[in-house]
């Protein structure tokens, strides 16, 4: 498998080479293209229950779309639906990748993906909570809203992060996730509501754009909503 990222950063797109019989599993609606005589199957991968549990708590879809490549070869172009950057990672029986909310794209047919916890729920934006854990071994195709970022932290260096701008961390980091200090009021005013901090050594990948922002946004917007302030906390209160 072969992966080629071209029209970054603004709105990339992912080119995956295909060995004969070779096996791609991407996010539904992720396709832009694939060459001629490629197979395309959907499914929950690993059934109903556990698609469930990945697309209500991991914040990615319900079924998963595999690629497989004909006798000769192939290959499958992946676009996320909100325009960023995207970057190729990989994972290892030692080495799995935590990724956060709608920021997995692609990965090869060695990765499995599950939900797991990683902290306290955020009630005003839908962020943090559950987090998608890569494992396994090959390629891992992430997208992000925005440019990414990558923060290498030594040992014992910290970084605190808005959980909506967090894309993937290294397992070597220690994180924990918490509300930002000064109650409903301080987080009305300052717009932020959870963050990780994170501990080093390890890194974290971050993006310059944050979704459940986006989205507020839009619902401050929509017919119905009152402008201004009061259309944010409506939008907030609604989610």
């Amino acid at each position: 498998m072969r992966i080629d990222v071209r029209h970054n950063p603004s709105f990339a797109v992912a080119r995956i080479a295909l060995d004969p019989g070779e096996e791609l599993r991407a996010e539904s609606g992720a396709m832009m293209a694939t060459s001629a005589g490629v197979d395309v199957k959907a499914s929950t991968q690993g059934g109903v229950m556990k698609g469930l549990k990945r697309s209500l708590l991991g914040g990615e879809s319900l079924f998963i779309t595999t690629f497989t490549a004909p006798a000769a070869g192939g290959w499958v172009d992946v676009a996320d639906h909100l325009p960023g950057d995207i970057v190729v990672t990989s994972v290892s029986a030692d080495k799995p990748l935590s990724i956060t909310k709608g920021c997995w794209l692609a990965s090869g047919a060695g990765v499995g993906l599950d939900t797991k916890w990683g902290g306290f729920k955020n009630l005003f934006g839908g962020e943090g909570g559950f987090l998608v854990l890569a494992s396994g071994d090959g390629p891992v195709v992430l997208a992000c809203y925005g440019a990414i970022d990558t923060i290498q932290l030594a040992a014992g260096e910290s970084v605190t992060i808005d959980t909506g701008h967090v894309v993937a961390f290294d397992p070597n980091t220690t994180s924990a996730i918490r509300k930002v200090s000064g109650g409903m009021m301080q987080t009305l005013k300052s717009g932020e509501g959870l963050v990780f901090d994170f501990t080093g050594p390890g890194w974290v990948m971050t993006q310059t754009r944050n979704p459940s922002a986006l989205e507020t946004w839009i619902r401050s917007l929509m017919p119905g909503e009152t402008s201004g302030a009061s259309g944010v906390l409506g939008g907030l209160l609604n989610r």
